[in-house]
């Protein structure tokens, strides 16, 4: 409860609550007021509902006084930010996105209370972290259907949703198995190259997939988890050398990625044909400057995928470069709370988990906003927390959940003898 929490903190708190109020309530104003002729009372229920569930969500989370209460309103702030832009682009998105929130932030609690009461059992169950993260892509493989020119979509009942998203949760927990038991396990002939063969094989599954950004987020979990725990620095370096090679290969094996290299280097040559998306998400960044064109007054809807993976662009258009540069900014403080929690965390499992939750929103961030302002070639990912897509925000919120319980300072795992 708040009286357990320290006062100046409490006070940081209660800011950036009203902060994230007043946010959603001028850019909802501002969007009901553009829509103002097809105001009705769903459109109204919408934003009372968003602010009552961001609200009602904080205020349980700040219960947890011993966990760090900050993780959740930053998700809250971005994941508000961008309900409201794609609710402007499209009413039936917003609708959509909405619900995914609400099911995200019930399974952010469910993952907390599960890991409380189950802490020990988590610790050394490698092979079953690999398993599960390999079945999740097999699965996609044998059921899956090809969209954007990557097979990494199921279909059930009607309902979409990307597998290579929730498996990130098990090579999480993959990773920090492994780092956590390194002593055990190396014992084993050829055990210090364990997390690398079962890491390779889940890329393998990857390219057979054809979804590679994806793979380039769990490369980027990996590398980190081994810059910051790996005793053997030469597997660094060898694995740098294996993710160059995988590179050049993906280039030369698939026409898409070759076509995705093509548009970033020059999409003016073809800015009507292949380079449309790149050059119209260019366009609308410059067309917004610094302060923007005002909610319901740009065009993001000339940008294909707006609401999805062009997000950024259509906010960096109607919001400004200054939201531009605030979003990222709260990706950095996201991550570096992450980073604090992990040095803090005096378990070696959960230490190495809340590493690898970090970096895999920084790596999603870094590559898609790389990707749309045309630093990197384009990926088929999403903007944790902003982008529409039911997979990566519930994901998001269920690893968001389990970095909320590594934070607990008062935590304590049985040990297995």
């Amino acid at each position: 409860m708040d009286r357990f929490i320290q006062s100046p903190m409490k006070q940081r708190l209660i800011s950036a609550r009203w902060m994230t109020l007043l946010f959603q309530l001028l850019s909802l104003s501002l969007v009901l007021i553009y829509q103002r002729e097809t105001l009705t009372p769903r459109s109204l229920g919408f934003s009372g509902l968003l602010i009552v569930l961001t609200l009602l969500s904080q205020f349980l989370v700040n219960l947890f006084h011993q966990a760090d209460s900050y993780l959740l309103m930053i998700a809250n702030m971005l994941f508000s930010i961008g309900v409201i832009l794609i609710y402007r682009l499209s009413s039936y998105y917003g609708y959509r996105q909405l619900i995914f929130y609400t099911l995200g932030i019930a399974l952010f609690f469910v993952a907390y209370f599960l890991l409380e009461g189950t802490a020990g059992f988590w610790v050394k169950k490698i092979c079953f972290y690999f398993f599960g993260a390999a079945a999740l892509l097999v699965l996609t493989l044998l059921f899956g259907f090809v969209s954007g020119g990557a097979k990494n979509w199921i279909e059930i009942g009607g309902f979409s949703f990307q597998p290579s998203e929730i498996a990130k949760v098990p090579f999480c927990f993959l990773i920090a198995g492994f780092y956590s038991n390194r002593e055990r396990v190396r014992k084993r002939k050829g055990g210090k190259y364990f997390l690398m063969a079962m890491t390779y094989i889940l890329i393998a599954l990857f390219f057979l997939q054809r979804e590679l950004g994806t793979a380039m987020v769990f490369m980027a979990i990996l590398f980190s988890a081994q810059v910051a725990f790996e005793e053997d620095k030469k597997l660094i370096f060898l694995n740098v050398a294996l993710a160059v090679i995988g590179m050049v290969a993906a280039y030369y094996l698939f026409g898409h990625i070759r076509t995705r290299v093509d548009i970033w280097i020059d999409p003016w040559v073809d800015m009507d044909g292949r380079g449309y998306q790149i050059t119209q998400s260019l366009f609308g960044i410059a067309a917004g400057g610094f302060f923007g064109t005002g909610l319901g007054l740009g065009h993001p809807q000339y940008i294909p995928l707006a609401y999805s993976d062009f997000i950024f662009s259509a906010i960096a258009e109607e919001m400004g470069t200054f939201m531009g540069i605030a979003v990222i900014m709260l990706y950095l403080i996201l991550v570096y709370r992450g980073m604090k929690i992990s040095l803090a965390q005096p378990h070696a499992f959960y230490k190495v988990l809340a590493l690898c939750i970090s970096i895999s929103f920084a790596a999603q961030a870094l590559i898609m906003i790389g990707g749309v302002l045309k630093l990197i070639p384009l990926t088929g990912i999403t903007l944790p927390f902003m982008a529409h897509g039911g997979s990566s925000l519930v994901t998001s919120f269920v690893l968001l959940g389990i970095l909320f319980y590594c934070s607990n300072a008062a935590l304590e795992v049985p040990r297995e003898e």
